[in-house]
């Protein structure tokens, strides 16, 4: 029985009718989103979605996760939470020769790899774009999508769910005969079109508008509140998989997104099959051509081995597989003529260079400044105020000053334009706080001076202060940290301790109760060590391991402070370097003053208190923690080596001493066995350090 798709008749029961309308909602919307052809008006599928909504209104028990109703739904999130990829989202290779023989070299490669002469067939590719976004993996169960996640840092990601489901394209129930388990990796990505809509109309309003596709689509994928997500145009195409259960897989690469298509995801048309390193090659140049013709920004194209078993064949080398590679294009450039040189002060003090432009289009966006990295490059390419510059955006996202074409240069009358337009030079003072600016021989880039006083450093220096291994207060985050540095109620980290319940509260998303915690773990760390207060204060070159090696020879904050260069490097392991970043710290005023006022704030630890046990059996040693231990964490564990005079590093090498393994320990544990190292489990660790 069939209902004509306004009705309203109770013909059918609202279960029924519910269902009914779901489907129809679902499939005008993949008609519209994913295959970009519209099956009807604008108002008639907004008079269907309203009956939906009160019939699921009148019938809530009804109401499924998978409902169209539900894509805006939820409340802001406080912050996102991590989730554990069930398999590691890798990044893939990029060939850097932008040419024909990039492409050539790849399928040399695999060719190689898989023990094929020159008599061998030609291997057959899945070829594809790489797009301009960022990379999301959905996890779908039953069908129905319960996980979204950001990529992180290809192990562990970002949960973002609840902004995800507001993506139209991405469907919330997959269409046909769904495995228990897919996970669907794929790209979040912004089209020009819908870039530009977007923009014209926040300019209309009055509101700030998008810097370019791709970071739209990324800050809106992370919008804590997903109904700012809702806002934004973002769409999706899917290209390949994660973890699958209870799915017989097809035997390529191109079947997989073909069976993906069929499922109802996006899947980009453009794509192909092609044979051999000609056929990459052909793709490659085809898709150039059409580069400016599509609706979306790409980087380059990508090389997927079609067939599956010899993917698996082939595998992996540091994490990056052997069976795929990116193919970019050379980055776009375009003239234009510098209006103004001024420098820009990064989170971290870096002080870069950035021509002010005239405006000009380069690879799809409109361009007004450009970096000239360094004062060393600018002085190099001798860029000058007036001058015709050639500007590119490299890796299609930062503009950067290629060269300046001499020949454009404008002279002035009766003398030498290089007279009249001066070379580029470094301020000598920050612009944001005054603070020296200083650069030391052997490095590029110079840095402002001021760390814990600078605006600019703020939050970084904040979170820093805040973190861990520093002063350890707990939900002292990232959000919390940026609210209270742009409400200007938090200037340096000595304000931290001059924080109010009141000042806390009135914060936007702020629970009395969270504050409490907060306003409790600011007053908890004020007892710390002086190993911590020194990792807090952020110097230049000074981490952790040399923040406890400078606590255990000078045994008090004001002996550190007064020390010069050479009473530095007497410390094991502090070379010129690190102990003229030292000595450059302690002599800006700015920073002297942040610290008299934590002191005067209350921070206080042991002054002169043993760091470590001298006759140890492990002083000087050094270990390398692998594995997770049945009742240690890794911290710990460092925290027991580290008082006892040892030292803990990142890898495995023929300097270690110690490697002590737990579960899943992986390669380290393998590298330990190939060098002979002695090998502990944590009950042999704890015996050794006498615990």
């Amino acid at each position: 029985m069939s209902v004509p798709a306004g009705s309203t008749d109770s013909v059918l029961d609202p279960e029924q009718r519910i269902a009914a309308l779901r489907r129809e909602i679902e499939r005008h919307d993949h008609a519209y989103y994913v295959l970009d052809a519209p099956t009807i008006p604008d108002a008639e599928y907004d008079r269907l979605f309203r009956e939906l909504q009160a019939l699921e209104l009148e019938n809530p028990q009804l109401v499924g996760a998978d409902s169209p109703t539900q894509r805006v739904g939820g409340k802001p999130l406080p912050e996102f939470a991590p989730v554990r990829h069930s398999r590691p989202m890798l990044s893939i290779r990029t060939e850097t020769d932008t040419e024909a023989s990039g492409a050539r070299a790849f399928d040399s490669r695999v060719r190689r790899e898989l023990g094929l002469d020159e008599t061998a067939a030609a291997i057959e590719y899945a070829v594809e774009l790489k797009f301009d976004g960022l990379a999301i993996s959905l996890r779908y169960e039953n069908g129905l999508l319960v996980r979204a996640a950001t990529r992180g840092d290809g192990e562990t990601g970002e949960d973002v769910t609840q902004n995800i489901r507001t993506v139209r394209c991405i469907p919330l129930r997959l269409q046909g005969e769904a495995p228990p388990v897919l996970e669907v990796r794929g790209e979040v990505f912004m089209s020009r079109p819908d870039f530009e809509r977007y923009n014209a109309r926040q300019r209309a309003l009055g509101k700030a508008a998008l810097v370019n596709p791709r970071n739209g689509a990324a800050g809106s994928v992370r919008q804590l509140d997903p109904a700012m997500t809702a806002a934004r145009p973002l769409s999706f195409f899917a290209y390949g998989l994660g973890e699958c259960g209870g799915w017989e897989m097809p035997a390529t690469h191109s079947a997989v997104l073909d069976a993906l298509g069929v499922f109802g995801l996006p899947v980009c048309v453009e794509r192909a099959v092609v044979l051999g390193a000609d056929g990459l090659i052909g793709f490659h140049a085809r898709i150039r051509a059409a580069r400016n013709d599509l609706k979306f920004d790409i980087d380059g194209v990508v090389y997927k081995v079609n067939s599956l078993a010899l993917q698996q064949r082939l595998g992996f080398v540091t994490r990056e597989p052997r069976w795929a590679v990116a193919h970019k294009y050379p980055a776009e450039e375009a003239l234009t003529t510098v209006e103004a040189i001024e420098v820009q002060v990064g989170r971290t003090g870096a002080i870069t260079p950035v021509a002010r432009l005239a405006p000009v289009f380069v690879g799809g966006v409109t361009v007004t400044n450009a970096t000239l990295h360094n004062e060393t490059e600018a002085r190099r390419k001798d860029v000058r105020v007036g001058d015709t510059v050639i500007v590119r955006r490299a890796g299609d996202v930062i503009p950067e000053v290629v060269s300046v074409v001499l020949e454009k240069r404008p002279v002035g009358e009766g003398s030498d334009a290089r007279s009249q337009r001066p070379a580029f030079e470094l301020p000598k003072n920050c612009p944001i706080c005054g603070s020296a600016i200083e650069k030391p021989e052997d490095e590029a880039i110079a840095r402002c001076s001021g760390g814990l006083f600078c605006p600019a450093q703020r939050k970084q220096a904040l979170l820093h202060f805040a973190g861990r291994r520093a002063m350890d207060i707990e939900g002292l985050g990232d959000k919390l940290v940026e609210q209270l540095v742009d409400n200007a109620i938090i200037k340096t980290p000595a304000d931290l301790y001059k924080l109010g319940l009141l000042a806390l509260v009135n914060l936007e998303r702020m629970a009395a109760k969270s504050a409490d915690n907060i306003i409790a773990a600011i007053e908890k760390s004020k007892h710390t060590t002086l190993a911590r207060f020194i990792f807090a204060l952020g110097i230049r070159n000074v981490g952790e391991a040399t923040a406890k090696d400078l606590a255990r020879h000078f045994g008090s904050l004001d002996a550190l402070m007064n020390a010069d260069g050479d009473r530095l490097q007497q410390v094991p392991d502090i070379g010129p370097i690190v102990a003229a970043s030292i000595v450059r710290f302690f002599a800006e005023a700015h920073n002297i003053e942040v610290i008299e006022q934590l002191r005067a704030g209350g921070v206080t630890w042991p002054e002169g208190e043993p760091m470590a046990v001298v006759n140890s059996p492990i002083a000087g040693k050094t270990f390398v923690l692998t594995g997770a231990l049945p009742t240690l964490s890794r911290d710990e564990a460092k925290d027991m080596i580290e008082a006892q005079g040892g030292k803990v590093a990142g890898s495995v090498s023929k300097r270690t001493h110690f490697v002590v393994a737990g579960a899943d320990a992986g390669s380290k544990l393998d590298k330990a066995r190939t060098l002979e190292l002695v090998i502990l489990d944590e009950e042999q660790f704890r015996e050794l350090l006498g615990k």
